[in-house]
């Protein structure tokens, strides 16, 4: 009998739900996890809580951990980082005689040790954003990353993006560092790509976002990061296969092109970003802003005077057809371009103004002053700063669909859209008449074939807008 009283009790296999395991098993976990209950001699004012991915997730992906099965229902949090927002980290100021720096560890980061808060409330210190596409996909991108700095305070956000699309950010302050690397290079160099994920791992990325659209290659390089929280649009089709193993969350894009959403095109991103949570309401998604700094504006503002032009005194025209990949087109609206001899029967209708033509490369200057004319002014500009400083100086813009458009509403300056169909201008520009925006569509669908005439006398409604104020 003695030796039988020695062998341990015949537990199950695999237990459906921790608290089916032995008493002895329960009490020892929770003195381990006591610091975060109520004293007893407290009233219990403690609601259960589920689990942090539980709320992330919309379905659980039964391959990412095949014995977990949910939250434990007897699990209660204290007071100790469950509700509100996070807070902003207090940081030692950085030591100037030494050529290292001083403790260049990242905000609320321990070494080896992982937050608490991290786990409980969901803080998030660190984010990357890979945002795929140009300047008209990384410029739309800008009220995720407010909605970002306003939902996590204090976090700092970097960027990864395309080279052109990189020169996006320097309108954004809200970005701490910007990478230059081609999202949506299939067949990316050996070398490059194991170096940029070292070059992600070593900044402890508390959180990974990504609109390119992954399949299980991609979702794999955001795995290896090795975030917390990883999530990632997905292709709508078979190419999305094993993508949702390596990533927290997905969002399946309505098609294989994500620009074709238009301005909302990250809306399903933007609601989990923003979700409640506990006591935290529902973050809304701020407008459009960008901020312009004082040089760029000296350099801007020299450029169109040696070009004949005032400041408040010029009409920007953006738009014109180049096979330059600084036409800031989207990638949801390809037919966006029109040829210079449809700009010149525009331009007759401006009145009182100087129309100023911006080119995307020099070799277009010689064409505009032979189909326009010499009495035009012509800025070369390849970078959305400088086109936004040039659209913040002028009286308006005449644009077709490109990264002018919200620039201009973004400053709600008076602007006239063409569109190759309604159905574009309702997707790219949301409430046109708030945004000061009139659009011009196309009747066929082809915007070479828009209507001239509607353009010149929306032209001259401007001019009686701008002459009343």
């Amino acid at each position: 009998m003695a030796a039988t009283s020695l062998l341990p009790k015949s537990i199950s296999h695999f237990p459906a739900n921790p608290s089916s395991l032995p008493s002895t098993t329960t009490t020892t976990t929770t003195s381990k996890l006591s610091f975060l209950n109520q004293p007893h001699d407290q009233p219990q004012c403690c609601t259960k809580r589920t689990n942090l991915q539980t709320v992330h997730l919309k379905k659980k992906n039964p391959w990412l951990d095949p014995f977990d099965d949910g939250p434990d229902p007897d699990m209660e949090y204290g007071t100790l980082f469950t509700d509100g927002k996070q807070d902003e980290d207090p940081r030692p100021p950085g030591n100037p005689d030494n050529p290292y720096g001083f403790l260049k560890f990242p905000k609320a980061f321990n070494v080896e040790i992982a937050g608490l808060a991290l786990k409980v409330r969901g803080d998030v210190r660190r984010c990357c954003c890979m945002v795929s596409g140009g300047v008209y996909e990384n410029l739309l991108f800008f009220p995720t990353i407010q909605l970002i700095k306003d939902r996590y305070p204090g976090v700092q956000v970097d960027v990864v993006a395309s080279p052109r699309g990189k020169q996006t950010y320097e309108m954004n302050k809200n970005v701490r560092w910007a990478d230059a690397y081609d999202l949506d290079d299939d067949f990316p160099e050996p070398r490059v790509y194991t170096d940029f994920i070292g070059i992600l791992k070593g900044r402890y990325y508390d959180m990974v976002l990504s609109t390119k659209l992954a399949g299980i290659g991609h979702a794999s390089f955001i795995f290896m990061t090795s975030a917390e929280q990883k999530a990632s649009y997905v292709y709508p089709n078979v190419n999305s296969a094993g993508a949702g193993l390596f990533l927290s969350e997905t969002f399946t894009a309505e098609t294989t092109n994500l620009s074709d959403g238009g301005y909302h095109m990250y809306n399903q991103m933007v609601d989990w970003l923003g979700k409640p949570f506990r006591s935290v309401p529902r973050q809304p998604l701020p407008p459009l802003k960008y901020s312009l700094s004082r040089k760029i504006k000296e350099v801007v503002e020299a450029k169109y005077r040696n070009a004949g032009a005032e400041r408040g005194k010029y009409v920007v025209i953006h738009g014109i057809e180049s096979d330059s990949q600084a036409s800031m087109q989207s990638r949801g609206d390809t037919d966006s371009l029109l040829p210079l001899h449809v700009w010149a029967k525009i331009v007759k209708g401006i009145r009182d103004l100087t129309p100023v033509f911006v080119i995307p490369h020099e070799r277009e200057r010689e064409n505009v002053e032979e189909i326009v004319g010499y009495d035009v002014g012509i800025v070369f500009i390849t970078t959305p700063a400088q086109l936004a400083a040039l659209i913040n100086d002028s009286a308006g813009l005449i644009a077709t669909n490109t990264a002018a458009i919200p620039l201009a509403t973004a400053r709600e300056k008076p602007s006239i859209g063409l569109f190759c169909s309604e159905e574009k201008a309702k997707i790219f520009v949301p409430d046109a008449e708030e945004k000061r925006c009139t659009i011009i569509a196309s009747k066929t669908g082809k915007l070479i074939d828009i209507d001239v005439e509607a353009v010149k006398n929306a032209i001259r409604f401007v001019n009686v807008s701008l002459a009343l104020v």
